[in-house]
């Protein structure tokens, strides 16, 4: 992990570049793959789950039978874990509910504002590497929540056909029912056209390794929306002498071990606190089952000394993470000075990992530095705001004439004569 000693502001974008995606280089394997989905349906789906997944699969439905099976796999304790981690996030999303909008602007012209969701969603959720069950819940609840229509959730089998436990279990205990095996671009391809098995959804949610951010990407080109750009995980911790070292050692350690192209960021005042941080990854990470990614990852992260609280702010701001963990005795003020973060974690006993899996909050959120224009997951990422307007005849007659003055300045005369053809009307029914 390389230190940084009161790098210079016009030098952070480049020592803190993330890791680069080969983005052209990958997108040559993903066209192909979307082409063949688009062509040939579910036989493309069975072929490349034998071409990347080493399995042959009969069906691509997970069956009620395997559904329902999963639950007896699983120990009583993860099962708990699961149900109270369900229950906050369930509380927060429900929270997030807004009531509907309607206001008189001026008499006799109504405005109104109403959340309808998103008819058809479709849930990816990688199993490779790390089968992560808590995305079910984190996109699964928002979604029933918000009462989208049909919820579909692809994720990768095993070499024996099977999809883990858990998340078979999770899917089913928050309602989902169409279980799809099928991982990569080729199952977001699915989602994109629709095939026999797979329905074709109106938008995309979920993390997934480059192959399956770009697939994403390109399913926008075919009217299907995505819950926002993505790369690879990250964490950016703020500490200052306060802090735990080993806490600290620990919070980059749970983002490192996601992939070899994750990234962390240690920005400190002090130069003796960052050692003592780094000597702590060096004793913790030979303890870890996926020590080798995470040394890797390491490779691309870096402690940054900035004595300026200012400018550390500022390097923060500028890198916008996707989770930001505060641990500093000013905490307060600090956190009201960031604009640019996908979720926030404040004082030494809120670990990252705390969000990743049941504090409530979602842990779908936007990496690669768009934090600056996106935000994470929420109940409003599962519905759309559509309005309504109902003007009357008096209402008509008091607006009518701004619409006509502002349409004819614009050249539209059609326009105008829309609201010139009703008013003349108005004044003959008088007469």
């Amino acid at each position: 992990m390389k230190i940084l000693k009161n790098p210079d502001p016009e030098t952070w974008s480049k020592e803190l570049a993330r890791p680069v995606q080969k983005t052209k280089q990958i997108n040559k394997t993903v066209k192909p793959i979307f082409r063949k989905v688009k062509r040939n349906g579910d036989k493309a789906l069975i072929k490349f789950a034998l071409e990347y997944d080493h399995v042959h699969l009969d069906q691509l439905l997970a069956s009620q039978e395997e559904i329902k099976a999963a639950e007896l796999l699983l120990s009583a304790e993860l099962k708990e874990a699961i149900q109270v981690a369900k229950g906050n996030i369930e509380r927060f999303h429900q929270a997030q509910k807004s009531e509907e909008l309607v206001e008189e602007v001026m008499p006799g012209v109504v405005c109104k504002r109403k959340s309808m969701p998103i008819q058809k969603v479709g849930l990816y959720i990688p199993g490779g590497t790390a089968p992560l069950f808590s995305t079910v819940l984190m996109l699964g609840v928002p979604a029933v929540i918000a009462g989208c229509k049909e919820i579909v959730l692809c994720t990768p089998p095993d070499r024996h056909g099977e999809i883990h436990p858990a998340i078979l279990y999770t899917a089913d205990l928050i309602g989902i029912t169409k279980i799809i095996k099928a991982g990569g671009a080729q199952a977001v391809a699915a989602m994109t056209f629709g095939t026999h098995t797979v329905p074709k959804v109106d938008k995309i949610f979920g993390p997934g390794n480059q192959y399956v951010t770009a697939a994403k990407q390109l399913a926008t080109k075919y009217g299907v929306a995505i819950d926002m750009p993505a790369g690879p995980s990250e964490v950016l911790v703020y500490a200052d002498k306060t802090a735990v070292p080993s806490f600290v050692a620990a919070d980059l350690l749970s983002q490192a071990e996601h992939g070899v192209d994750s990234q962390v960021v240690l920005v400190t005042s002090s130069e003796k606190f960052a050692y003592k941080v780094l000597k702590e990854i060096e004793v913790q990470v030979e303890e870890l089952p996926r020590k080798d990614i995470a040394l890797k990852a390491l490779k691309n992260s870096r402690a940054v000394i900035l004595k300026d609280q200012s400018a550390a702010l500022d390097l923060i701001n500028e890198y916008a993470p996707e989770h930001l963990i505060i641990s500093v005795a000013n905490e307060e003020e600090v956190v009201d000075a960031i604009y640019n973060a996908g979720s926030i974690f404040i004082g030494n006993f809120t670990p990252e990992s705390a969000g990743d899996y049941a504090s409530g909050t979602n842990h779908t959120l936007p990496t690669y530095g768009f934090a600056r224009n996106y935000s994470g997951v929420s109940l409003d990422s599962f519905i759309k705001k559509m309005t309504y307007q109902k003007i009357t005849e008096e209402g008509l007659k008091k607006l009518g004439p701004t619409i006509e003055v502002m349409a004819e300045n614009e050249l539209l005369d059609a326009h105008k004569n829309a609201v010139s053809i009703r008013l003349n009307y108005l004044k003959s029914k008088k007469i």
